[in-house]
């Protein structure tokens, strides 16, 4: 689907969808607790889709009613087949679960999730065999408990997923290199914490004292991810007020408007290492300002959905923005604004969105080609949009 953007200003209200990084480690907490637990979510997506899938394959029950999901934990589990779409999060966290209770199954995934990482997390996981060093693969085996040795700069979703393996199995994380994105690894403690599990970090890494109890009812928070982007909104000359969030949160894109503040005349540095989800979204506010931005620490996002520093390099330049980019960041010579052109959304929901806020002050239409990756994360993204007087056709 490809869609052409007019400018306009959005005005009005709007509530920020349930948090996927939440919603995640919930279903995965709750598919392991003890007794059920309705779990409250008022927004799905297709990754949230997917885990609950894999979940199901693997022994739980989850039941929707509305917007609450009652997962009843999983007692036998499935030697099963395991499609994790597209999702980073539900093929890491998944990995060492099925692992730790000695499950084994097939393992497929689409887009470039075959192509991320995950070698690393395969070694880690002791007493298990793998069918191939990428998707689709077979697992067979039970994890050991012991010392799980990671580095911390490639994924902080290595973690989470052992930090649900380790009240199955017993042991500790250890982290052969400073971890990036910890925010994501602050979040899973704060959701573990609600099932029972107690997320201690250590010197070099993590442990975890306890075992899943279910709280009976888990409410996902709202996602400051997905905020962003009306947000940043906001800050190039809209009039969006977002509601739904709770400032009380372990959500490191929460940083979002302390960011947006911290934009210079002089010109800005970002370090995007504990919120490299934001990046599509701050360069759009950076090609918005009159100075140069330097968004740097931020390697790892030429792993994601996309190449999100490619991506967002060439869509700049396409609507005549100067964008240069290097192995870890981006130069953007923000001038008030950007032009009219096509973009691509490279396949990633985070660029589609990014760049359909950018086009709200375009000088002239904007063109996005792949529109409907916005499916991943936020499937009403453009019901919201226009809404708030949003103006696009579908061509």
């Amino acid at each position: 689907m490809n869609v052409r953007i007019y400018p306009c200003t959005l005005n009005g209200d709007v509530e920020a969808p349930a948090s996927k990084s939440a919603a995640h480690r919930a279903f995965f907490a709750a598919a392991l607790s003890d007794k059920p637990c309705d779990i409250v979510l008022s927004a799905t997506s297709e990754d949230i889709k997917a885990t609950i899938s894999c979940l199901v394959s693997l022994g739980a029950k989850i039941e929707k009613k509305g917007d609450v999901y009652r997962v009843t934990p999983i007692k036998t589990p499935k030697n099963a087949r395991f499609d994790c779409g597209e999702s980073g999060s539900t093929f890491r966290f998944l990995l060492p679960v099925v692992a730790a209770l000695g499950a084994g199954g097939a393992f497929t995934g689409r887009g470039r999730l075959p192509q991320r990482p995950i070698g690393e997390l395969l070694s880690a996981l002791g007493g298990c065999s793998f069918s191939s060093k990428k998707l689709p693969f077979i697992m067979n085996g039970k994890l050991c408990g012991g010392v799980f040795t990671l580095p911390g700069n490639i994924s902080s979703q290595y973690v989470t997923g052992l930090l649900f393996a380790l009240p199955l199995v017993g042991g500790e994380i250890l982290l052969s290199t400073p971890l990036e994105s910890k925010s994501y690894v602050n979040l899973t403690a704060r959701v573990l914490e609600s099932f029972g599990v107690r997320v201690i970090e250590t010197e070099n890494g993590y442990k975890t004292e306890g075992y899943y109890r279910s709280p009976a009812r888990y409410v996902v928070e709202g996602d400051w991810s997905n905020a962003a982007f009306f947000i940043v909104a906001s800050a190039i000359g809209n009039l969006v007020r977002v509601k739904n969030l709770s400032f009380d949160t372990a959500q490191g894109d929460s940083a979002i408007k302390n960011l947006l503040l911290g934009f210079k005349s002089s010109g800005t540095v970002i370090d995007a290492g504990d919120v490299p989800d934001l990046v599509p979204a701050l360069s759009v506010a950076a090609a918005y300002s009159c100075s140069r931005t330097r968004i740097q620490n931020a390697a790892r996002l030429r792993l994601k959905e996309c190449d999100r520093l490619h991506a967002v390099a060439h869509n700049l330049t396409a609507l005549g923005v100067k964008a240069e980019e290097f192995p870890d960041g981006l130069l953007i010579e923000g001038k008030g604004g950007v032009n009219g052109g096509t973009v691509s959304s490279f396949n990633d929901h985070r660029i589609v969105m990014s760049f359909a806020i950018a086009a709200t002050k375009a000088a002239a239409p904007v063109v996005i080609e792949g529109a409907e990756a916005v499916n991943k994360s936020y499937p009403s993204f453009f019901e919201e949009f226009k809404k708030l007087g949003g103006k696009f056709d579908v061509v």
